[in-house]
Parts: C-alpha cells; structure tokens; sequence
C-alpha cells in the first residue's frame, strides 16, 4: 500500500454561509491524501494516479458550483477522487484561512474520509 500526500493545493472559490462570500471569493487550501496499490512502483505515470489531475480535479469541483458550507465540499471532492482514479481510501481536508469568528481563528476545516 502506497499513501500519497497532497498539500495546501490553494484554490479561490466562492463558498460560504455570507452572501459577500460567494460574492467575493477567497482562498480555500485543499489537503488530499489517499491509498493506491503498488502498481505505481513501476515508476510510470501510466501505472500512477497522477497528482496533476487530482489537483485539477480539486479545481474543477470547487468551481463548478457554490457551498454554503465546507462539508458539502468536502465530501463531493472525496467522492469524485474515489470514483475517478484508483484509489483504496481517499482523505479530504478543506480549509479556510479567512475565516471570520469572533473570538478570532486562525483558519477553519472540515475532513472527510471514504
């Protein structure tokens, strides 16, 4: 079993409970991890899940439609990677680094594993 590790792939998406947040956009950091089987040890990219289309894809469903919440997100990021490549067990975390809490935070997150 080979675990391969995406992070921070950063995204400007238009999700959030706030109006001004789908209006306006923001950053959105992407951490996607998952399980392959060992065919990648031949060490060619035909055998591999290739990291750029997982990135791609990232893009592409963040785009594709406005979230009120990141859990939605999420979980449709991780089901798409699923159901795309050759994966075992797929991780998801979306992360929101400008979130606006009162008392302040440094980010907000919200993980989902298939």
């Amino acid at each position: 079993m080979i675990r391969i590790e995406l992070h921070a792939i950063e995204v400007y998406g238009y999700h959030g409970v706030e109006e001004d947040e789908r209006r306006d956009g923001q950053r959105f950091l992407f951490d996607v991890d998952f399980d392959v089987g060992d065919d990648a040890l031949s060490d060619r990219i035909e055998d591999a899940v290739d990291y750029r289309e997982v990135a791609a894809l990232v893009r592409e469903l963040s785009d594709a439609r406005q979230y009120r919440l990141l859990e939605p997100l999420a979980a449709a990021v991780a089901e798409a990677i699923r159901v795309r490549f050759p994966v075992e067990r797929v991780r998801v975390c979306v992360r929101k680094p400008e979130v606006r809490l009162d008392p302040p935070a440094e980010w907000s997150a919200v993980t989902v594993e298939r």
